[in-house]
């Protein structure tokens, strides 16, 4: 939680956090700003003191909105700078950065970058501060591990209303989706549209962000509807011209957040459109029993690894291969089983290979986590995923934060 993080730095030997980029679509910025609508802010968090947002002139109303000390940047004459300078703008916005360090007592130690911005401006500007202030280090963090998904790994009330209103928004969606696919008669195997043409993958998808769109939400990084093969390739979005078809798999995986990059939600479900041919019904039933048995097995402060074992113990039973043996495999159980979640579709903590797992990844109380086991078989032309986002509570209760039902044939006329 944001509480923890002084408590982070003083553990990680930071004099201060560093963040940079827009107030929306910009985890960390979001995280401390609380999603202020800026184009591009600086902000500063010294060990031991409130965070300060740097602004620009024609955004002072809505960096106010953020309710922190707020500076201006036009405070730093930029024009002062760049004569200083002998007008190179690399080493001119380095200055700028150092000055604003030293107004808050940053003159040495350790200086944690965040936030999203491009690339090649901010290497450049930050290689230059680090060689006109020594005394300061300026780090990165191992990929996964920051400090910021440190404090991220655990919400606060405020944050699960946000996330279980998500939840709410997203089963929303998904019914709708549901009575959508149900209100097209089949013919010859296809789902198809009142002027007689198939009803596609796109046109389901441009319904779905159409109603997320009507709630206030948004998919910024996409989501999966695939459909046969493509549903035993994990992470395939599906064919937009595609025709749905009667009795081929769907994995239907739905990751939206709120407008403007908020908190996300993470939900799959995987439907057959009329009916299930046995091989479908069969993959089904392994997914959704090892599903249960996860479900009620998970208990607080218990590692994540543990329960990747789990998995890979039951898939290997039903005679499944797993990435347990193999991490280039190609079907059978390829993942993880879940991971964190909040202003990231995925935070700590991680479900791993107890091999890969870090001592962090575990069911802390205020965590949020997705539980996820899946089976692929593209040259089956069939894969299936279950998946809900759950609250590890600090009572040690599993909630999980919008039920929903897990059955896999989609009724169709026809």
């Amino acid at each position: 939680m944001k509480s923890d993080l002084d408590r982070l730095m003083q553990e990680n030997d930071l004099a201060a956090l560093l963040v940079t980029g827009a107030g929306q679509h910009n985890p960390a910025m979001y995280y401390l700003t609380g999603g202020a609508p800026l184009t591009h802010a600086d902000l500063i968090k010294p060990r031991g003191a409130a965070p300060v947002l740097f602004h620009g002139t024609m955004e002072r109303d809505e960096a106010a909105k953020s309710g922190l000390t707020l500076k201006n940047l036009s405070d730093y004459n930029y024009k002062n700078l760049l004569q200083k300078a002998n007008g190179d703008r690399i080493l001119a916005s380095a200055l700028r950065y150092q000055q604003m360090l030293a107004d808050h007592d940053i003159t040495s130690g350790r200086v944690a970058l965040y936030g999203k911005t491009e690339l090649n401006d901010a290497f450049a500007i930050f290689t230059r501060l680090q060689k006109i202030a020594p005394d300061l280090e300026i780090i990165g963090e191992a990929p996964g591990n920051s400090l910021l998904l440190q404090a991220m790994a655990t919400k606060d009330e405020t944050e699960i209303e946000r996330i279980r209103k998500m939840g709410k928004i997203t089963t929303e969606v998904v019914g709708l989706t549901a009575e959508f696919l149900s209100s097209h008669p089949a013919k010859n195997g296809k789902l198809t549209k009142a002027d007689g043409n198939p009803l596609t993958i796109g046109d389901v998808k441009r319904q779905i962000n159409f109603w997320l769109a009507e709630r206030g939400a948004e998919a910024p990084e996409g989501f999966i509807f695939a459909q046969g093969r493509d549903a035993g390739v994990p992470h395939s979005q599906g064919n937009p011209d595609e025709a749905l078809e009667t009795g081929k798999t769907i994995i239907f995986d739905i990751f939206p957040c709120e407008a403007g990059g908020g908190y996300y939600y993470d939900f799959t479900r995987t439907w057959s459109l009329g009916y299930a041919p046995d091989g479908v019904e069969s993959l089904y039933d392994d997914v959704r029993s090892t599903y249960d048995t996860i479900m009620g097995e998970l208990k607080l402060n218990a590692p994540g690894a543990q329960y990747q074992e789990k998995v890979c113990d039951m898939f290997e039973a039903l005679g499944h291969k797993t990435i347990r043996g193999d991490l280039t495999l190609q079907e059978g159980y390829i993942h993880s089983l879940g991971h964190g979640l909040g202003l990231h579709v995925h935070e700590a903590p991680s479900f791993r290979n107890k091999e890969y797992a870090s001592d962090k990844d575990v069911l802390f109380p205020g965590a949020v986590i997705t539980v996820e086991p899946g089976l692929y078989y593209p040259s089956k032309g069939m894969g299936v995923r279950l998946e809900d986002t759950v609250w590890v509570r600090p009572d040690g209760v599993m909630e999980i934060l919008a039920e929903y039902p897990l059955d896999l044939v989609i009724p169709v006329r026809g």
